[in-house]
Order: C-alpha cells, then structure tokens, then sequence
C-alpha cells in the first residue's frame, strides 16, 4: 500500500466538500491542511487523480505524489491518522 499526498485548489465549497468526502474513502487518510490531505491505497496516483477529478469542477486543480519513505511536518489540520 502506497501513501499519497494530494493537494487541491477548487473554487467552489460545495466541490471542495465532495473532494474531501472521495479522499475519505481511501484506506487511510489524514488531512494535512485544508487543500493538502495524505492518503493511503493500492492505487496507482493516475488512478487516485483520477477518482477525485470525477468531482473536479473545469479550472480546479488537483496533484497526487507518491509520498517517499519519510517525512515530517508540525501542526498538522487532522488531529490524527485514521
């Protein structure tokens, strides 16, 4: 299994909201900040972009990087992984 990190940028709350719903049913998540989440799953980044662009309005953005073997950050959005 291969952790993601996907990163964002909607216009709208309503699409940002359906985002973040497609991003919950991956095996693992944890939202980063607002726009940036880390994710878990046997997919390939092709297919997790491709899952959440079905909800993607025509001008958002989205960025799926396959996460290395480490990393760190400090205050992250969600209080914990799940």
């Amino acid at each position: 299994m291969a952790c993601y990190i996907v990163s964002f940028e909607v216009d709208q709350e309503a699409t940002r909201t359906q985002v973040r719903e497609r991003l919950k049913t991956f095996g693992g998540y944890c939202p980063i900040n607002h726009t940036c989440w880390a994710i878990t799953s046997d997919k390939k980044a092709t297919e997790v972009r491709d899952l959440v662009a079905e909800v993607l309005q025509p001008g958002d953005r989205i960025i799926v990087i396959r996460s290395g073997t480490e990393a760190a950050w400090r205050n992250a959005f969600g209080p914990k992984n799940t």
